[in-house]
Parts: structure tokens; sequence; C-alpha cells
């Protein structure tokens, strides 16, 4: 199983980008988004599991959704700021979870990751 992301960029802060993950030729039942800066641990973004649920620095900027019909889920950044900054990763499992899975073992697949730059 592979996860591809896509969608990373250089953007001037309050700007927009949309980010992809295809699942190779399946679905999953819960997709998480994780970042990473440099010198920092890889820290949540945002899940969907049946329910959504984001980190409060991303709440209100960022939505995620899914399309299951192509495998993909997606992650709609807004009003970026520079603190964003960081190498976004997508993660799948088959797990259910009844409250958010935030953490980086609650995920079994992981993307390559895409780098979001914003400059200020």
């Amino acid at each position: 199983v592979q996860l591809q992301a896509s969608g990373g960029g250089l953007v001037q802060a309050g700007g927009s980008l949309r980010l992809s993950c295809v699942a190779s030729g399946r679905t999953f039942v819960t997709y998480g988004w994780f970042r990473q800066a440099p010198g920092k641990e890889r820290e949540f973004v945002a899940a969907i599991f049946g329910s959504i649920a984001y980190a409060d620095s991303v709440k209100g900027r960022f939505t995620i959704s899914r399309d299951n019909a192509k495998n993909t889920v997606y992650l709609q950044v807004n009003s970026l700021k520079p603190e964003d900054t960081a190498v976004y990763y997508c993660a799948a499992t088959d797990r259910r979870y009844g409250t958010k899975p935030d953490r980086p073992t609650d995920y079994d697949y992981w993307g390559q990751g895409t780098q979001v730059t914003v400059s200020s």
C-alpha cells in the first residue's frame, strides 16, 4: 500500500494550498494529516475518522475532506502563516476511533510528505 501526497509549495502569508493524498488501490477507514518543522517533533494537524478533528492551531483555517471514489484525502489550508511551514504527511489506517486519532502511532501507513513553505 502506498500513500502519495502532493500539493505543497511556496506561498506568501495569507495564501492557500490544497494538499492531496492518494492511496493506491484502496480506501481507508481513518485518515490523518501531520506536519513536521525542522528541529521539531511531528505534530497532529487534522483527522477524518467518521468525525473530524483539528489541532487548535489550525481550526478555522484548515479543512480536511475525503473522496472515497478516488481513494483520496484532502487538506485545504487557508490563511497560511509562516509558522505553518513544515513537511506535511498524510497517514492512514483501517482502525476505527471514537476519539480523535492524534498520535502518529494511531496510523499504520504514511505518505512521503509534501513541503509547505510560507513566506512573511
